[in-house]
C-alpha cells in the first residue's frame, strides 16, 4: 500500500492490514555494526565458528534488538505517507515479543496491522500498529509488538471526526 494517503483515509482503515514491507537482508556485517553501536558482542552475534559449534543455530543470530530496530525501515518501504504529515515520532511500545531468532543470511519483512488511530489535540494524531516481523521461508515471526507512533500535521489539515 506505500504511497500516499490522507489523514482522512487513514482513520478510516483502522482495525485493517495496512502494509507490508520489503525484505531486509540481516547479514553479518550488519550484525557486527549492530554490536560495535551497542556494545554488545555476545558470541552468539559476532562469532560466527563459535556460534556454529555451541548454539542451535547453526550459525550466529541477530539481536532481538537490531531485528526490532529494523521497523523503522520496515515502516518507511511498508507503509503509505500520510499526505498532511509534517513530522513522525515514534511513540513507544506497549508489548514486544521475540518469538523467534534472526538468523545470519535470513530475509525479515514487518507486516502491520493499524489497530488504532486516535486524534490528539489540534495537530497530532497516534497510530497503533500490531506489527509482525516474518523471516523468509520460517513458519513463526521473530517478533510481535503494539507499536504506537504520532503523526503531526497542520491544524488547518485536521479532518472532521467522525
Amino acid at each position: 500500500m506505500p504511497g500516499e494517503i490522507s489523514l482522512a483515509e487513514i482513520i478510516r482503515l483502522g482495525g485493517t492490514e495496512i502494509g507490508v514491507s520489503d525484505w531486509i537482508a540481516v547479514d553479518q556485517t550488519m550484525i557486527d555494526t549492530f554490536a560495535d553501536a551497542t556494545l554488545d558482542h555476545q558470541f552468539i552475534h559476532v562469532d560466527p565458528e563459535r556460534a556454529r559449534a555451541e548454539t542451535p543455530y547453526g550459525g550466529t543470530i541477530a539481536h532481538g534488538f537490531l531485528t526490532l530496530s529494523l521497523l523503522s525501515a520496515m515502516n518507511y518501504s511498508g507503509l503509505p505517507k500520510i499526505r498532511e504529515q509534517t513530522m513522525g515520532i515514534n511513540y513507544g511500545f506497549e508489548k514486544i515479543r521475540f518469538m523467534s531468532p534472526v538468523k545470519c543470511g535470513a530475509r525479515v519483512r514487518g507486516r502491520f496491522m493499524l489497530a488504532e488511530t486516535r486524534l490528539r489535540g489540534a495537530n497530532m494524531l497516534m497510530l497503533t500498529y500490531d506489527v509482525t516481523v516474518e523471516i523468509e521461508n520460517e513458519r513463526k515471526p521473530a517478533l510481535t509488538a503494539t507499536w504506537t507512533t504520532i503523526s503531526q500535521f497542520d491544524p488547518k489539515d485536521r479532518p472532521e471526526e467522525a
